[in-house]
């Protein structure tokens, strides 16, 4: 067993995970629609993602959204920043809803009701709604990842999966 804790956001539980997945699916149109990218470009939907990864810390989905945020037309100094943490060179009008993105991970995807205002304000509720939607997808990534690497971290006795552990002990 691994003598440090586990420090990245997982799920406690199956009932967490299948109630946020059944969330999705209920949703899955407006996901669709907020996929496509007529409301929220596909750099900004890679911006949001990138920094609710970089509070969850999922290796997997910060690789993955790297490769996509390329492909959107970020830049790699770009994604490093995000993922660090950092938005204050993130384009203007987008930095309500990073800010926003950035609050709603670090409780849990259960913001104070008036950054939710205030989002819904600036951005309308629509598409206040498809980015609470795209920032809810990536926590379900996010942790899914987590939680895998927590059981190989578990199972292995801190060999596989939870790197952060070995480079903090070499």
């Amino acid at each position: 067993m691994p003598t440090k804790p586990f420090r990245r956001r997982k799920y406690d539980n199956l009932s967490q995970f299948r109630a946020e997945l059944a969330y999705l699916l209920r949703n899955r149109k407006n996901l669709r629609h907020a996929l496509k990218g007529e409301t929220i470009s596909g750099a900004f939907r890679q911006r949001l993602m990138l920094v609710v990864t970089s509070v969850n810390r999922c290796r997997y989905c910060a690789a993955y959204h790297s490769q996509v945020s390329l492909v959107a037309g970020l830049t790699h100094p770009e994604i490093a920043e995000l993922l660090e943490g950092t938005i204050e060179d993130c384009p203007s009008e987008e930095i309500p809803a990073l800010l926003y993105a950035r609050q709603w991970a670090e409780n849990n995807s259960y913001p104070d009701k008036e950054a939710y205002d205030e989002l819904a304000g600036i951005y309308g509720v629509e598409k206040a709604e498809l980015i609470e939607l795209a920032l809810k997808t990536i926590r379900v990534g996010n942790l899914s990842g987590n939680t895998f690497d927590y059981l190989l971290c578990r199972l292995s006795r801190g060999l596989w999966g939870c790197p952060e552990l070995r480079q903090k002990s070499a």
